[in-house]
């Protein structure tokens, strides 16, 4: 199974859950657009088919393979 960059895969799951606790329900009272769109892109990337598991599991990959650090920038002066 392909598995997401970590960086990829925190971006995801940190704007699910940020998404999930802020955006408003839709006309049913279930979950707003964006939030099923990323549900769905977390289970698709995670090899899974409910969110709830989509979730664990991403959490899992995360902390097996944690985001690494950004390298620094090195500026260059100009003459």
């Amino acid at each position: 199974m392909l598995m997401p960059h970590p960086a990829v895969l925190r971006g995801l799951l940190d704007e699910y859950e940020a998404t999930a606790l802020h955006e408003p329900a839709d006309d049913t009272g279930g979950p707003g657009p964006r939030t099923r769109d990323l549900a769905y892109t977390l289970c698709v990337s995670t090899g899974t088919r409910d969110v709830r598991h989509a979730l664990a599991a991403a959490k899992r990959q995360l902390a097996a393979r944690p985001v690494p650090e950004p390298e620094p920038v090195v500026a260059v002066a100009a003459d």
